[in-house]
């Protein structure tokens, strides 16, 4: 039998914790001698160094103390569980830590290296420094808020583009941000931007425009922001595409 600093130091904790623990009744106090100092034997040490991993890998107190009356099979199946959570946020420090690195080399971009080269390729398309900058504030919101859908969505719109004819609608889209929001061009462009979406995608509104998506309506909210004839233009394509 050892006394109460002996366990403490054995398992690797504070006597007040292990108080702790017999109050939050996660350890059951054991008898006193006859000098009224608790005794603790080795199923005390066993069960404090359960209750030590269990909190050291996140487990609340709670659960720790409910995981002492169940089952053996569902205490298996708890450490299984608490391993996939532990696991994920292994998973989820290495990504901080990587971000962090790259904060302390100067990278302060959280954008992928393709999605940085796309933005040379619109300043050599001829596309404006405001639609460039736009773009690449856009993309830093989606990859931030949406990370596991952000690459798809970029490397879709980089296909777009890739493509000259449909660049061009960019391109007009692009240089429609001065006109007055009642120019007939804009009702002009918002014809060919849907007759080309409907050839693109058929009948109906691209997934790219699904009001029930979040991501579209953050970035076109984001667009339409910036200029009337854009807004314009947007309600417009909208329109046309529900007839």
């Amino acid at each position: 039998m050892i006394t109460i600093g002996q366990l403490a130091g054995y398992v690797g904790v504070s006597t007040k914790t292990i108080r702790v623990y017999h109050d939050k009744g996660l350890l059951p106090e054991p008898d006193r001698d006859a000098s009224g100092y608790r005794r603790y034997g080795a199923n005390d040490a066993i069960d404090l160094i359960k209750i030590r991993t269990l909190a050291e890998a996140g487990v609340p107190l709670a659960r720790i103390r409910d995981l002492r009356s169940a089952t053996d099979a569902d205490y298996q199946q708890a450490l299984r569980e608490i391993d996939v959570e532990l696991t994920a946020r292994i998973r989820g420090l290495r990504a901080a830590q990587g971000r962090l690195r790259r904060l302390a080399a100067g990278d302060l971009s959280p954008l992928p290296a393709e999605v940085g080269a796309h933005g040379e390729d619109l300043v050599r398309w001829g596309f404006t420094p405001r639609w460039v900058e736009l773009q690449r504030d856009l993309w830093i919101l989606v990859f931030a808020t949406h990370p596991d859908q952000a690459i798809t969505l970029f490397r879709e719109q980089a296909e777009i583009l890739a493509d000259p004819a449909l660049r061009q609608l960019f391109l007009d889209y692009d240089r429609a941000h001065d006109l007055d929001a009642d120019d007939p061009r804009i009702d002009s462009l918002a014809r060919r931007i849907a007759d080309a979406t409907r050839e693109r995608y058929g009948p109906g509104e691209p997934p790219a425009l699904d009001a029930a998506s979040e991501i579209p309506a953050l970035v076109q909210g984001t667009v339409n922001a910036a200029s009337p004839a854009w807004r314009r233009l947007d309600t417009l394509i909208r329109a046309q595409l529900d007839t």
